[in-house]
C-alpha cells in the first residue's frame, strides 16, 4: 500500500509541525525529515520505527507535541507489562476519534434509532468512552454500562431494549451463555454486536451470534492510535475497513523490518496523519495481519486489514516450536465437538517443557476420543505433541474483560 497524494501532503505537514516542537520526541528522533525527494515513498519507509518501549521511556507526557494548555484529556495503556503509556488528546483528536467511530457504526448499519449498550471499561482505558463518543455523534441512545455486574447488564438490556451490544468477545460470550441458561433470549432485543479489544476465533463468533441471534462486527483500534474505532468490518465480513484520511498502514516482516506487499502476513505499522496531541510515525503495533488487496464487495475503497491472527509478543516457544494462540484456535476450529474455550498451561518437568491444552467439549461427545483427536491434529498441524485435557462445556472460567488463555509457569 503506497501513500496517495493526499496522505503524502498530510504527512509532510505533520513532519513539518513536529520539527518545530522544541524538545519534542520526534524533533530529536527524526532530525528534520521532510520527504522532499523524488522518491517520497522510499524516503518515508526509511524513517525509523516508533516502538512501545520508546513511549514508555518518555513517560508521562514526553510524547506530547502540543502546549499543555491544548491537552483536554489523557488516556493510558494498562501498564500490566511495565510502565504505562500516556497518550494526550487535543480537542481535534477527540473530535476526529468520534468521527471515525461514527463511521464504524454506520459501516455496521447502526443508526440514530438504535440503543447502544456499552460494556467496555471507562476511565484511563480508551474503550468505553470511545464507543460512547461515536454513538452520541451518531445521535443514538447510549447505555453506558461499563464492565461487570452481569445481573444488572441483563436487566438494563431487557428494560431499555438495547439493540446493539458493544463488548469484548469474552464478555459477549459470558452474557450470551447466561441469557441462554436463563431461557430469556425472547426478551432480548439485540440485533447487532460490535466486538473488539482481543483476538477471537470463529467458534466463539458462531456461539455468540447463534446464542444471541445477532450480527457481529469486528472493530479495531489501540490506545496509542486514538483507541477502538479506527477500523471495522462491514456486512461482507471480509476484513476491517480503516480510515485512510486519518491513518496510514504498512505491513512489515517483524524480524527484518522490511515492507511486505499487500496480501502478505506480517506486523501492522501505523502512522497518524492528523493527530495533534501524540502523533505517531511508523508505530509498530505488534499486531499480525495483512492488507487485503482489491476493493471490498460493499464498494468501500478504504484500506482493509484482515482479522488479526495474533501478536508478535504473543508467541510462545515450546520444545523449540514457535506457537501463536491463533494456531491453537485454528486447530480446535476444525474439530467437531470442541467448543470455543481453551487454556494453555506450560510447565517445565524434569528439565523438559510440557504443554497442556485444556479445552471444552460440547455435550454428547466422548472426552477420551476428543483428546486423541486433538493430540493427533495438533501434532500434524503445529508439529508439537501436547497433553490434551477435555473438560465439559462451561468448566473454564469466563471473563468480563479480556481472557488470559496462556499460563506459562516456566518463569
Amino acid at each position: 500500500m503506497k501513500l496517495d497524494a493526499t496522505q503524502l501532503e498530510m504527512l509532510r505537514a505533520q513532519l513539518e509541525r513536529l520539527s518545530k516542537v522544541e524538545g519534542g520526541f520526534y524533533k530529536r528522533k527524526l532530525k528534520g525529515a521532510r520527504l522532499g525527494s523524488c522518491d517520497p515513498q522510499g524516503e518515508f519507509e526509511a524513517l525509523p520505527f516508533t516502538t512501545k518501549s520508546e513511549l514508555r521511556d518518555v513517560y508521562p507526557l514526553g510524547i506530547s507535541a502540543v502546549p499543555e494548555r491544548e491537552i483536554l484529556r489523557i488516556h493510558s495503556s494498562s501498564g500490566t507489562t511495565g510502565t504505562p503509556i500516556i497518550i494526550p488528546y487535543t480537542k481535534k483528536d477527540i473530535d476526529d476519534w468520534a468521527v471515525m467511530f461514527k463511521r464504524c457504526y454506520e459501516m455496521a448499519g447502526i443508526t440514530s434509532m438504535d440503543r447502544i449498550h456499552v460494556t467496555p471499561g471507562y476511565g484511563l482505558w480508551t474503550a468505553g468512552i470511545g464507543f460512547q463518543l461515536g454513538a452520541e455523534l451518531l445521535g443514538a441512545m447510549v447505555i453506558p454500562m461499563g464492565p461487570g455486574n452481569t445481573e444488572k447488564q441483563i436487566k438494563m438490556m431487557i428494560d431499555l431494549e438495547s439493540t446493539v451490544l458493544c463488548a469484548t468477545s469474552s464478555f459477549a460470550l459470558l452474557l450470551a451463555e447466561e441469557i441462554e441458561r436463563r431461557g430469556i433470549r425472547d426478551r432480548i432485543r439485540l440485533k447487532k454486536g460490535v466486538i473488539g479489544s482481543e483476538r477471537w476465533g470463529e467458534k466463539t463468533r458462531r456461539r455468540i451470534s447463534g446464542q444471541l441471534g445477532i450480527e457481529l462486527y469486528d472493530i479495531y483500534g489501540l490506545t496509542e492510535i486514538y483507541g477502538p474505532g479506527i477500523g471495522i468490518a462491514c456486512r461482507c465480513d471480509a476484513g476491517m475497513h480503516c480510515f485512510d484520511d486519518y491513518i496510514y498502514m504498512e505491513i512489515i516482516d517483524p524480524k527484518t523490518g522490511k515492507n511486505l506487499p499487500d496480501g502478505e502476513w506480517g506486523e501492522l505499522v501505523i502512522t497518524t496523519l492528523q493527530k495533534e496531541g501524540a502523533p505517531l510515525i511508523r508505530y509498530r503495533t505488534h499486531d499480525l495481519t495483512r492488507i487485503i488487496p482489491g476493493v471490498c464487495e460493499c464498494g468501500c475503497e478504504n484500506t482493509r486489514i484482515d482479522t488479526l491472527i495474533g501478536r508478535t509478543d504473543d508467541m510462545i516457544k515450546v520444545k523449540g516450536v514457535n506457537i501463536y494462540p491463533g494456531q491453537v484456535e485454528d486447530v480446535l476450529r476444525d474439530i467437531d465437538g470442541v467448543s470455543s474455550e481453551y487454556r494453555i498451561q506450560i510447565n517445565r518437568v524434569s528439565g523438559k517443557d510440557e504443554m497442556t491444552l485444556v479445552f471444552e467439549t460440547d455435550p454428547g461427545f466422548e472426552q477420551d476420543a476428543m483428546e486423541h483427536t486433538v493430540r493427533s491434529m495438533f501434532k500434524s498441524r503445529v508439529g508439537l505433541t501436547v497433553i490434551p485435557s477435555a473438560v465439559p462445556l462451561g468448566v473454564l472460567p469466563r471473563s468480563e474483560k479480556k481472557t488470559a488463555r496462556v499460563q506459562d509457569n516456566r518463569n
